[in-house]
């Protein structure tokens, strides 16, 4: 029979015994041949020996019972210390004094151990370590050598206790062993380099330390090497190329203008003569440019696994000076007609200059900026440029991210009719795979929203069964992460064509999707509280005058305040709608007002279950701020809501969402508040297929492609994905 036959098991187990037997007699042999001769100890130091044997009970108490290897570890502490006691004792070359020294030294370890263990910075397994690194170290003091090798193989947690030992305090290689302390937990906390340093400016690896915090945050040794103090001055007296151009560039008032070239100043690609003139206000373009020429560079090297330093901080000055420099003025011109005189800003931009400033600017470029200006400026400015080598000169850097915007504003078409049908799938294909290699959903979420917005049945189809091949790919690689998204994104795709009968909220674990029920907006009274956000501009006072005017037909009773009104139902429900009035807004006026009701409904204990954002893009960031996180149904009536999804999310997770992709439009708005708010006070609930399909009908003539724009909740295919990921995830977890 084979040795691991399960017949030999009880004999293997008695094989075990048997060995663990003999140990501890060999241990308890070893301690009786090898124990010393007692010598006679002078009362005075005998409370020494005592204060040893009381720490050593400490820490007997320490061992489990129920660990096997509790007696051989506890008789071996027990007997080395014991030997090292005694051979303090028998040393004839340690004089009285050295004798008191040595036994509270030793003592010294056994509570410093003990403290330590407590508060878990050192295990009970270290221990026997501890102490035999102990022993070296206390024969080398004794033969008048250096403490240091001790401590240069030890592990931190038995340098800190060996380095404030009493017994080693005079010892001449204390002073380096305290400098390789800092040294070791740089290695392994090299995030906190610079501070360590702080506090000990000149310890003997400051110089090393210092190169290698240079590489590791360059922007953060900026800070120090700034600083009038020791470290400071250290930094700048560095002799490495890299800390000492961070040196050069901290004694300067414009050194961050240069941090984002950083890598190309030290690699000798650029000097510094060649930015500084752009630094002025006359040249603030050219800083641009050059901005973005160093991000192609950088996106070419990161393709070949090259990370350059600070890539982060130059994409966060790209992202600045695209928005102050153009995104805040020719969104400031929204309302000038003359396009050519709006966008005239843009005419000495090339096309990757304007692709970066739609990517980098995202997050406050509004609907007609992109659409009218930017977008169309790119193949404008170099008329011979196709979508496809537009994306190979940025070396498809945040090529996703630009895919996701143009089909949020409805110009992916237009974009991927401006390369060949066979890049154009490539592209699709590209943007639809490795979803699950990110830290985030950012990916996935734009595969997501960017399905909602193609109409192509062909495009459509390519994208669904590159997510069905990725499904695939992923299960055969057992990668969980990855199963999940795919699978989310096949079942709400699937779920969009109804003839697939896939009901997604129930399919996937979520709230309704299809239908907001009127009892779930209800609060515990059963009122329905609805807040709207005005705003105090031009078109503020009009967009609020039709409003209340939508509510004058008996149904409903207007009570004003002086920063606000209250719509509230005569029949049926009990719904009351609290909007505040617009008004002036360069006094902040409207915000007060708003702040104001905000409290008051606070006061009277009203949570808002729908929040109505009216107004313009550009105020919608005020109203998120604000949102109440009550809220079930969040409308957001400003151009381009559906930029906003992810922050409304943020603080409502699970609210039903309506925006609009492009133009909101006072007429379309008031329509929906009006329909909305009649159904809830008849009892209906909200079924937002049905209740689209009818908004469709009045709007199929003048509005109906601007009402196309507007995105319902049961098409949200963004927000359902962040909803289901969250809620599959909770799943696994528990």
């Amino acid at each position: 029979m084979p040795p691991n036959h399960p017949i030999f098991e009880p004999f293997r187990y008695m094989k075990q015994l048997y060995i663990l037997f003999l140990i501890s007699i060999f241990s308890v042999g070893l301690m009786a041949q090898t124990e010393p001769v007692i010598p006679s100890i002078p009362a005075m130091r005998q409370l020494h020996h005592e204060y040893i044997i009381e720490s050593l009970k400490k820490i007997d108490s320490f061992y489990k019972l129920s660990d096997s290897s509790r007696p051989t570890a506890k008789y071996w502490v027990d007997s080395t210390i014991t030997r090292i006691r005694y051979s303090i004792e028998n040393n004839n070359a340690i004089d009285v004094n050295g004798k008191y020294r040595w036994l509270r030294s030793v003592n010294d370890l056994l509570t410093s151990f003990i403290s330590a263990n407590r508060s878990k910075r050192i295990t009970l397994n270290n221990l026997p370590l501890l102490i035999n690194s102990y022993d070296e170290a206390m024969k080398l003091d004794l033969q008048g050598a250096s403490v240091y090798p001790v401590f240069e193989k030890n592990r931190l947690p038995i340098c800190y206790i060996l380095v404030d030992n009493y017994g080693f305090k005079e010892n001449f290689g204390i002073a380096k062993a305290k400098d390789l302390i800092v040294w070791k937990y740089c290695q392994l906390h090299p995030e906190n380099i610079l501070p360590a340093l702080s506090d000990h400016p000149a310890n003997i690896f400051a110089d090393s330390l210092i190169v290698q915090a240079a590489f590791l945050d360059p922007e953060k040794l900026y800070n120090y090497a700034a600083a009038p103090n020791a470290l400071g001055r250290k930094i700048q007296s560095g002799n490495h190329p890299l800390v000492q151009l961070i040196g050069q560039l901290s004694a300067t008032k414009t050194g961050r203008m240069y941090f984002p070239f950083l890598d190309k100043l030290y690699n000798n690609t650029i000097n510094i003569d060649s930015i500084t003139p752009l630094l002025t206000e006359e040249h603030a373009e050219g800083y641009y440019k050059l901005l973005v020429a160093t991000r192609m560079e950088y996106a070419q090297r990161m393709q070949q696994a090259d990370t350059p330093m600070l890539v982060k901080v130059l994409t966060a000055k790209l992202q600045t000076k695209a928005i102050e420099l153009y995104i805040n003025d020719i969104n400031a011109l929204h309302e000038l007609k003359d396009l050519k005189q709006r966008f005239k800003k843009l005419n000495k931009l090339n096309a990757t200059e304007l692709y970066y400033l739609a990517v980098m600017g995202e997050s406050e470029m509004y609907t007609s900026s992109f659409v009218s200006g930017i977008y169309p400026r790119i193949f404008q400015s170099t008329p011979q440029i196709s979508a496809d080598s537009l994306l190979r000169l940025v070396h498809d850097d945040y090529f996703k991210k630009f895919i996701r915007i143009a089909a949020t504003y409805n110009t992916l078409d237009d974009f991927l009719k401006r390369m060949d049908s066979s890049a154009a799938v490539s592209r699709m294909r590209n943007f639809v795979s490795g979803v699950e290699k990110g830290r985030t959903l950012e990916d996935a979420v734009d595969v997501a929203d960017s399905y909602a917005s193609i109409y192509q049945p062909a495009l459509r189809l390519l994208i669904l069964q590159e997510v069905q091949k990725n499904l695939q790919q992923n299960v055969a690689q057992h990668n969980q992460r990855g199963v999940r998204m795919y699978q989310l994104m096949q079942d709400i795709f699937l779920s969009l064509d109804t003839s697939n009968h896939i009901d997604i909220s129930e399919k996937l674990g979520i709230p309704p999707v299809y239908i907001l029920p009127n009892l779930l907006l209800q609060d515990s009274c059963g009122r329905i509280i609805m807040q709207q956000f005005f705003y105090g501009d031009k078109d503020g006072a009009n967009i609020f005058a039709a409003f209340i005017n939508g509510f004058q037909n008996g149904k409903w009773n207007i009570v004003y305040k002086p920063e606000w009104v209250e719509i509230s139902s005569r029949k049926g429900v009990q719904i009351t709608i609290y909007a505040n009035r617009p008004l002036n807004t360069e006094q902040d006026l409207d915000d007060k007002a708003q702040n104001d009701l905000i409290q008051y409904l606070e006061q009277q204990h009203l949570s808002p279950t729908i929040v109505i954002h009216r107004g313009h893009s550009y105020h919608l960031k005020s109203t998120i701020e604000k949102l109440a996180e009550s809220a079930k149904l969040v409308i957001l009536g400003g151009c381009g809501g559906y930029q906003n999804l992810n922050e409304v999310l943020q603080i409502c997770p699970q609210a039903h969402i309506i925006s609009t992709k492009q133009v909101g439009t006072g007429v379309i708005n008031k329509g929906l508040i009006n329909e909305i708010s009649e159904k809830l006070r008849m009892a209906q609930d909200l079924n937002w297929p049905e209740l689209w399909n009818d908004m469709a009908k009045q709007f199929r003539y003048n509005l109906k492609e601007t009402f196309e724009d507007y995105v319902p909740p049961h098409k949200n295919l963004g927000a359902i994905f962040i909803m289901a990921y969250n809620k599959a995830t909770e799943e696994k977890i528990l």
